[in-house]
C-alpha cells in the first residue's frame, strides 16, 4: 500500500484552494449535527448519528464513523446512500488498526484503489479519510466513501472535517459519560454485595448456599465462628460434602436432592457436641431458590439456627412440672410412708436380736431367716433414704440467703468429700479465681448440692481419677464448676438426667434424686444447672449464679 497523501497536498494540483469562509449550508449542517449530538450519551449513537448525517447532506456511496477506546472497544456505525439500515461487517479491520498507526495528526486524505479502501462495500471508487482525535490522539476515522471524485468537493470535506472534530468531541464526552455510568452501576452492584454480605452477616443464624453441583456459593460469618466454625475464603468454591465432612454423608446428600427434587422448604432438628462436651441444639431448614424465568432449582439455601436455649427452657419447664409434682407426692405421703418403714426395720432388729440370743433354737432354717430379716432391714432403710430424698422436695425453699464467699463453701464443701473417702485413688483439685464476688445464697443449701455433684463425679470414677472444683467470675454472674475423668454420660441421657429417680448407677446403689435435688435447689437461687459430658473422657456439671452486684 502507497504511503498516504494529504488532501492538501493532493489538492495543489487538483483542487483550488480552500476559501476560509463558511457557507450557509455549512453553518446549518454544523448547526443541525451538534443539537442532534447535544443530548446523545452513548458512544454508538454518536457514531451512527454522525456517519447518517454525512450520509444524508453529501452524495457519498457510503459513510462509515469508526473509533476504539480502551475501556469500551471497537465503536462502529455505516449507511449506505438511500439505505437507512445499519450495515454490519463493512470494515476491512485489519487495515483499519494499519490506518491508526500511520494516519499523521490533523491530517486528512484519499485512498483511490480497492486494495487499501478501508469499507468492505462494492459501492465506492474512492475513500475520504478524517481522523478522529481524542485526548489528543488518533482513536479513529470518518471514512467516506464516494463514486466520482468530483463527488468530494471541497465543501464535503470542510463537512467531514467539521463533523470529524465534533464527534471526536461528543464521543469523547460520550465515553467518559458511559465510563461513569459503568463505574456507577459496578459501584452501586458492589455496594449492593456488601449490603446484602453484611445483612447475612448479621443475622443471627448459620446460613451458607450451594448451587446445583454442591458447590458452596455463600458462607456468612456465622458459619465462620465458633469451635465448629470454619473461615469463609476456605469453603467458598468447594464441594459441601468435602467441607462437612463430620456430618453423615448420605444423610445430608439425601436432604440436598430432597431439595432440588421437590422444591419445598424442610426443617430438621439436629443436635451436636462441641469438643468440650456441650450439647448444642439446631434447627436446620433447608430453602430451595428457583429461577424466575424457568422455575428450575438453581440453589438451595441451608439456613442453622441455634435453639439451644428454648430447648432447654422446654427441658427446664418439664422438670420442674416434674419436680412440682413429686414436691406435691412427697408433701402428702412421706410421713404416712416413713411410720410403717420404721416399724418394720424395728420389727426386723428385733427379730435379729432374737436370732442372735438364740431363741429359735438350732434349726438349719436359722440361717436364711437371719439372712431374710437383714434383707428386709437394708431394703426399709433404702426405702427411707428415697423418702428423705423426697421430703427434700417438700421442704426445699428459698432458705437464709445472704451474701457468701462461694470460694470458702466449695473448700468446705472439698474437705467434706475428702473425709468421706468414699472412692479410692481420687485426686481432689481446686481451682479457683481469686477476689470472686458474692452470691445471695443460703450456704447449707449451697453446699448440699456441691456435695451431691461430687458425690456423683466420684462414682462415675470407679477405678479413681480427677475430682476438679472450679469457681470464677463472668460477666455479671459467678459460675462453679465439678468436673471428674470418669466414663461420662451418653448424649441419649443428658436431656434427662435431672429427672426425678432418672439415673444411670447399677439397681440399688442411686435413687435418681440427687441431680433433681440439686437442680431444684440452683432453680430456687435464680441460678441454672448445666452438663456438658464426653463419654469415656469425664462430665462437668456447672452452676451459675448471679452476683450479688
Amino acid at each position: 500500500m502507497s504511503a498516504p497523501k494529504s488532501a492538501s497536498s493532493e489538492r495543489e494540483t487538483s483542487l483550488p484552494a480552500r476559501e476560509n469562509t463558511v457557507s450557509g449550508r455549512e453553518l446549518k449542517f454544523i448547526t443541525d449535527l451538534g443539537r442532534s449530538l447535544l443530548f446523545t450519551v452513548h458512544p454508538k449513537k454518536v457514531a451512527s448519528r454522525v456517519a447518517d448525517a454525512i450520509r444524508r447532506e453529501t452524495a457519498a456511496a457510503v459513510c462509515a464513523v469508526v473509533v476504539e477506546l480502551e475501556h469500551i472497544g471497537l465503536i462502529s456505525s455505516a449507511f449506505v446512500s438511500g439505505d437507512s439500515e445499519e450495515r454490519i461487517g463493512f470494515l476491512h479491520k485489519d487495515r483499519f488498526a494499519d490506518c491508526l498507526k500511520i494516519l499523521p495528526p490533523q491530517v486528512s486524505y484519499f485512498r483511490e484503489t480497492e486494495k487499501e479502501f478501508l469499507l468492505k462495500e462494492k459501492t465506492h471508487n474512492l475513500e475520504y479519510v478524517s481522523p478522529l482525535h481524542i485526548n489528543g490522539e488518533v482513536k479513529g476515522a470518518i471514512i467516506v466513501g464516494f463514486k466520482n471524485r468530483k463527488d468530494c468537493t471541497e465543501t464535503v470535506q470542510r463537512l467531514t472535517d467539521a463533523a470529524a472534530q465534533m464527534a471526536a468531541m461528543s464521543i469523547n464526552l460520550s465515553a467518559h459519560y458511559e465510563a461513569t455510568i459503568d463505574t456507577s452501576i459496578n459501584q452501586a452492584k458492589e455496594e449492593h454485595r456488601r449490603f446484602t454480605e453484611a445483612i447475612l452477616d448479621a443475622l443471627p443464624v448459620s446460613i451458607y448456599v450451594i448451587d446445583r453441583d454442591y458447590r458452596i456459593v455463600t458462607w456468612n460469618r456465622h458459619r465462620e465462628i465458633g469451635v465448629q466454625g470454619i473461615p469463609r475464603d476456605s469453603v467458598i468454591g468447594r464441594d459441601v460434602f468435602e467441607v462437612l465432612s463430620k456430618q453423615p454423608h448420605g444423610k445430608l446428600r439425601q436432604e440436598f436432592e430432597r431439595a432440588f427434587r421437590t422444591g419445598k422448604i424442610e426443617r430438621i432438628e439436629q443436635r451436636t457436641t462441641d469438643d468440650d462436651g456441650t450439647t448444642i441444639h439446631w434447627l436446620v431448614s433447608k430453602v430451595p431458590m428457583r429461577d424466575k424465568e424457568t422455575g428450575e432449582i438453581t440453589h438451595v439455601i441451608t439456613v442453622g439456627e441455634d435453639v439451644t436455649v428454648r430447648v432447654e427452657a422446654i427441658h427446664a419447664v418439664g422438670r420442674a412440672e416434674k419436680l412440682a409434682a413429686v414436691g406435691r407426692l412427697a408433701a402428702g405421703v412421706v410421713h404416712e410412708i416413713n411410720n410403717p418403714l420404721a416399724t418394720i426395720s424395728a420389727c426386723a432388729e428385733s427379730l435379729e436380736s432374737r436370732v442372735d440370743e438364740g431363741a429359735f433354737g438350732a434349726s438349719p432354717d436359722v440361717e436364711d431367716l437371719h439372712e431374710y430379716l437383714g434383707l428386709i432391714r437394708s431394703e426399709a432403710f433404702r426405702c427411707k433414704s428415697i423418702t428423705n430424698g423426697l421430703l427434700d422436695f417438700s421442704r426445699m425453699r428459698a432458705g437464709n440467703r445472704f451474701p457468701i464467699d462461694i470460694a470458702l463453701v466449695l473448700k468446705s464443701s472439698a474437705r467434706l468429700v475428702a473425709h468421706q473417702k468414699r472412692g479410692g485413688n481420687i485426686n481432689i483439685k481446686l481451682e479457683i479465681e481469686e477476689n470472686l464476688p458474692f452470691v445471695n445464697a443460703d450456704e447449707g443449701q449451697m453446699q448440699q448440692a456441691i456435695i451431691a455433684l461430687a458425690t456423683n463425679a466420684i462414682d462415675a470414677m470407679p477405678g479413681g481419677g480427677t475430682l476438679t472444683f472450679r469457681a470464677f467470675a463472668q460477666r455479671n454472674r459467678v459460675v462453679v464448676e465439678v468436673q471428674d475423668s470418669g466414663h461420662g454420660i451418653a448424649p441419649d441421657d443428658l436431656s434427662k438426667i435431672f429427672e426425678p429417680f432418672f439415673t444411670t448407677k447399677e439397681v440399688g446403689k442411686g435413687t435418681g434424686l440427687g441431680l433433681a435435688v440439686c437442680y431444684g435447689i440452683i432453680t430456687e437461687h435464680d441460678g441454672r444447672l448445666g452438663v456438658r459430658s464426653n463419654v469415656g473422657a469425664g462430665t462437668t456439671f456447672s452452676i451459675f449464679l448471679p452476683n450479688k452486684s
